[in-house]
């Protein structure tokens, strides 16, 4: 991340909930909500791949979380359903946590919105449509703590923030909120603003904890939702504000933008941001490595950009080495790498097929 060079190509890559789910068969909804449980498997999970990192994706558990629940049952699946007052999750080993709520949620509307009743400290993640995780003020970072001491310093812990970007369409809907970007720009400028100081607030909060580096999950920012000129206007003035902030504070912070993002690249470097995540290549995203570090690579660190689905999922032997071969060589010529697949890596992705990757590495990810 410091665009220096190691003694070998870096490896850390995002594991879906379900890809976590898969490898380490905990109970599920025990595993979404204990910090601890949350925090022992990732540390399982970094030593059983070999990672020299560690993403935390949740952090703000509350560790009275069994007090909320109802009732816990199986349906014929073996999937646990999980009671709340005002909803029903369903906890399974291949996906996010399902919701659905008694009452479903209103969406804001642009026009009767009032920025003022917006609260002024975010209290969650929007994890997933109609999915949040509620953050306890009392355990905000504990987990950072916890995972520091276990594993001694040893390795690169990375926090995750949430794009002021996403938090605006979770309020009202995505489809109501890209079209307020047309309709109603400055009120959504108003929100934007709002959202971004309560980001920066949550990731300043981090800084102050022994992370090395924070990712900003900005899924919706690429152009499959928005358009350069939109990103330039409603994504990269919030990102560059909690960019500048965390960097100033002595941390790196990186984007994850899935999908078709090379028509923004510079865009993104501009944010102020010391590297990039996914770059996704074709045909999940149009992002050639090669191109991307001609571009971007003598200011930033790129993270990626292997295809979960194509090269590790359903590619046969030969194929999966010889993409993942051509990502680490391409990678080694540019100036700050990490072998990562571009996306998190897919649920029903083989432990044999993750195992791989550190092989390569020790084979031929060598300065």
């Amino acid at each position: 991340m410091n665009l220096q060079k190691p003694d070998q190509v870096p490896l850390m890559c995002q594991f879906s909930i379900g890809s976590m789910m898969q490898q380490l068969q905990p109970v599920p909804e025990d595993f979404w909500y204990d910090g601890k449980i949350f925090a022992d498997g990732l540390i399982a999970l970094r030593e059983m791949f070999h990672f020299d990192g560690i993403l935390v994706s949740l952090h703000g558990h509350n560790p009275n979380w069994r007090d909320e629940i109802v009732k816990i049952e199986k349906d014929e699946h073996g999937n646990h359903l999980v009671y709340f007052n005002d909803r029903m999750e369903i906890h399974s080993l291949t996906e996010l946590p399902c919701v659905k709520y008694f009452t479903p949620p209103a969406k804001l509307d642009i026009e009767t919105l009032d920025i003022d009743t917006l609260p002024n400290e975010i209290d969650y993640i929007p994890v997933s449509s109609d999915l949040y995780f509620k953050l306890d003020k009392g355990h905000l970072y504990s987990i950072f703590d916890y995972l520091h001491e276990k594993t001694g310093g040893q390795y690169s812990i990375h926090g995750e923030i949430t794009s002021p970007f996403d938090y605006m369409l979770d309020l009202m809907g995505y489809e109501k909120a890209l079209i307020a970007l047309i309709l109603e720009p400055e009120k959504c400028h108003k929100i934007l603003a709002h959202f971004t100081k309560g980001v920066k607030k949550l990731a300043l909060g981090m800084c102050e904890k022994p992370i090395d580096a924070i990712k900003v999950s900005s899924p919706f920012a690429g152009m499959g939702f928005i358009s350069p000129e939109h990103y330039a206007e409603f994504v990269l003035p919030y990102e560059q504000e909690i960019a500048l902030a965390v960097r100033a504070a002595g941390k790196h912070i990186y984007a994850h933008t899935c999908g078709h993002i090379s028509d923004r690249l510079e865009l993104m470097r501009d944010t102020g941001i010391s590297g990039i995540e996914c770059l996704d290549p074709e045909p999940v995203g149009d992002v050639d490595l090669q191109d991307a570090f001609e571009r971007i690579g003598e200011t930033m660190f790129i993270k990626g950009n292997i295809d979960s689905v194509y090269s590790l999922l359903f590619a046969d032997d030969i194929k999966a080495e010889q993409d993942v071969l051509k990502i680490i060589e391409t990678g080694k010529n540019g100036k700050g790498f990490i072998l990562s697949t571009a996306c998190s890596i897919a649920p029903k992705v083989t432990k044999e097929r993750l195992l791989m990757l550190s092989q390569l590495i020790e084979k031929h990810g060598k300065y």
